[in-house]
């Protein structure tokens, strides 16, 4: 899953393009303001990205990062379940578009797409930047305003997604909308993606939803290879993978950085009515290697969280488990079992 992720390239040329409009020291300066804000917390009621120049300094932050991760996740759920062929998508709380862009470049059978956004300056951003997509499902969707909050009906479409969200409401407003989402993906056959940063808490609130989603009747389809409670410990651990993404010039700078590339950490849940194939286990580190030996920290149905040794002996296997990366299913051959299993 850590291989190096990068933008489309009508995605990149269009942001930059976007950016260009600005000094590169008013979006820096507009980033750091949304550092502080997220860090310290802000006024829930009113939207971030309230201006024109914090929206474009937030899609130059972040946006590069959260593609990555959102279609990394994206791509898990296609690779267990290759049947699953969507054609609607609806994106709540959008932002600028990632998950927009994410999901056309995992299924390019999406023919329409409604992204959901609160803030008018990040419609108006992004739908610039979908106009400039070659596929007709990013370039024509429809984008509307909508708070996410208790209020909000349940989405229907093939896929949902939700990606960076829960973080900015508060938990009681959290259960009331995945609630919201489980009762959507419970009606249909469709698929429901929760993503959240790769952080102890981005992971405490994938984990409420992924209980929440299985208490509403839904399977689990990833990362887990089982509906039953997650092995790891709040406190103890975190379930998180992560993408390594090439940063360009303008990126670097905005983010007063000097490298050419950053790693993005992220914590994911996808669920579905329907009992789709899913991993058999989850590698959730790096795994280890030695000489003649990989040893590979798993997530596992049966037997939890296992550290799993693959000796220079088991032929194949082990040269599988060499290629083997954080994020993906184990094993390499089999890469999918029944969720009745």
């Amino acid at each position: 899953m850590n291989a190096v992720s990068t933008l489309p390239d009508d995605l990149d040329d269009a942001l930059e393009a976007s950016l260009g409009r600005f000094p590169t020291t008013e979006l820096t300066r507009s980033v750091q303001t949304l550092i502080r804000q997220y860090r310290e917390g802000f006024d829930r009621s009113v939207p971030a990205l309230s201006s024109e120049a914090a929206v474009a300094a937030y899609a130059g932050y972040r946006m590069p990062a959260t593609y990555s991760a959102v279609r990394a996740a994206l791509r898990q759920v296609a690779l267990l379940a290759p049947g699953f062929v969507p054609e609607t998508q609806m994106d709540v709380g959008g932002g600028t578009g990632s998950a927009l862009w994410a999901a056309s470049a995992v299924w390019p059978t999406l023919r329409t797409a409604t992204v959901l956004e609160q803030s008018p300056s990040a419609i108006a951003f992004g739908r610039r930047l979908a106009g400039h997509a070659p596929a007709a499902a990013v370039r024509e969707a429809r984008w509307q305003q909508a708070f996410v909050d208790r209020d909000a009906p349940a989405p229907a479409a093939d896929l949902v997604t939700m990606s960076y969200v829960l973080g900015e409401l508060s938990p009681a407003v959290q259960e009331d909308v995945i609630g919201s989402l489980a009762r959507g993906a419970a009606r249909g056959s469709g698929m429901l993606v929760i993503v959240e940063p790769g952080t102890p808490a981005g992971y405490v609130r994938i984990a409420a939803a992924r209980r929440l989603l299985a208490a509403s009747g839904l399977h689990v389809v990833a990362p887990c290879p089982h509906d039953g409670e997650c092995p790891i410990r709040p406190g103890q651990d975190w379930c998180h993978f992560a993408v390594r993404l090439n940063r360009t010039a303008l990126h670097r700078r905005i983010k007063d950085g000097t490298l050419s590339f950053e790693d993005e950490k992220f914590s994911y849940v996808a669920a579905s009515a329907r009992p789709w194939p899913r991993a058999e286990s989850r590698i959730l580190r790096h795994p280890l290697k030695r000489k003649g030996l990989v040893t590979l920290r798993l997530c596992t149905a049966e037997d939890g969280l296992a550290d799993r040794p693959v000796s220079k002996r088991q032929g194949e296997t082990y040269r599988e488990a060499r290629d083997a990366v954080w994020g993906d299913a184990w094993p390499a051959d089999r890469e999918s079992t029944s969720p009745a299993g």
